[in-house]
């Protein structure tokens, strides 16, 4: 009798030639169209899966992994994971991966892209314009902040964070200043060309603002209305980390009330709903989580991913060792207790 194959859940539409690879071990359930899942569906397709390839959108904890006693692995498609539960994948002795180091450069870009937005009213300025606005130029129309010797504030210092910081200081010959859980050796300190700030030191002296930390139960609104209030009011606040890391009704508040400049988000506490105190205001610049939106990169990280995957099914050069795992299983193995 020929050895049962795994069956692998594919839960969104990716790129048809890297989840093909999984044919050639796995029998591979794929989901032609983009789909949103409750909880109970969630639960009916790990049911009979021995490993799973999801993305940010899918929600996985107890409730959804109870009746998959076959699930060995659940390969994320994305360097964040707060839609893992990963105490209760760890319990259940599945293994969790991510897909790291490929989207770095991209999302970076992506940061200083809308901080430029930002700062410059890119976006704002040609709205103005196609609103038919523009009936003689001014000296005083559109006028934004210069990121160019510039005071720059990154919160969170890991690799995405580090490649803000080269953009700015190699590239704009920006002041760095960062804050993170702990300081980088001086080393890397020097080749970013980064100094090391408390908090509110940090709030205080930058001209712009990138969060590029990760999304933790003490990070939740760690940009608040009182961290706001010690901004300057003139400076640009861009988020490309998560969505819950900022209280957007306190900042909606600060952009309508001249207490902050400008703004770019890219990641939101609700997505994919965007709050209509954010959509009012013109001097916010908006897109849909977009950071790792290369062709390139995006067909690099479902590649990792497939790698993960395989990994924790036993399949491969790494086989139960995949390259990317965020949780420890007992003895270090995928198998299931």
């Amino acid at each position: 009798m020929a050895e049962r194959r795994p069956r692998v859940w594919v839960s969104q539409p990716l790129f048809d030639d890297t989840v093909a690879q999984l044919a050639a071990y796995c029998d591979v359930v794929a989901t032609p169209a983009v789909t949103a899942y409750d909880s109970a569906a969630l639960a009916a397709h790990l049911s009979g899966a021995d490993g799973a390839l999801v993305t940010l959108n899918e929600r996985i904890g107890a409730a959804e992994i109870a009746d998959a006693p076959a699930l060995k692995v659940v390969a994320n498609i994305g360097v964040g994971y707060n839609n893992l539960d990963l105490a209760a994948l760890s319990a259940a002795g599945i293994v969790a991966t991510n897909t790291p180091d490929v989207l770095t450069e991209t999302t970076a870009d992506l940061g200083f892209a809308l901080l430029m937005a930002a700062a410059r009213r890119i976006v704002e300025s040609d709205r103005w314009l196609r609103e038919g606005n523009w009936g003689q130029w001014s000296f005083t129309t559109m006028l934004g902040a210069d990121l160019h010797g510039s005071t720059l504030g990154i919160l969170g210092m890991g690799r995405i964070g580090q490649a803000i910081a080269r953009r700015g200081h190699h590239g704009f010959g920006m002041k760095v200043l960062y804050h993170n859980r702990s300081r980088l050796p001086q080393e890397t300190e020097r080749d970013v060309g980064a100094r090391y700030a408390g908090f509110d030191e940090l709030l205080s002296s930058a001209d712009h603002l990138l969060l590029v930390l990760p999304y933790t139960a003490q990070n939740h609104h760690v940009i608040d209305a009182a961290a706001l209030a010690k901004m300057k009011p003139t400076a640009t606040l861009v988020n490309i980390a998560r969505g819950g890391i900022v209280d957007e009704l306190a900042l909606a508040g600060a952009l309508a009330g001249g207490r902050l400049a400008s703004a770019a988000l890219d990641v939101y506490e609700n997505e994919p709903a965007v709050r209509p105190e954010l959509l009012a205001l013109r001097n916010i610049v908006l897109t849909p989580h977009i950071g790792s939106a290369s062709l390139a990169t995006r067909r690099a990280m479902v590649q990792v991913a497939v790698d993960n995957l395989l990994a924790g099914l036993g399949i491969g050069a790494d086989a139960g060792r995949p390259a990317n795992a965020l949780n420890a299983i007992a003895g270090g193995k995928t198998e299931k207790r």
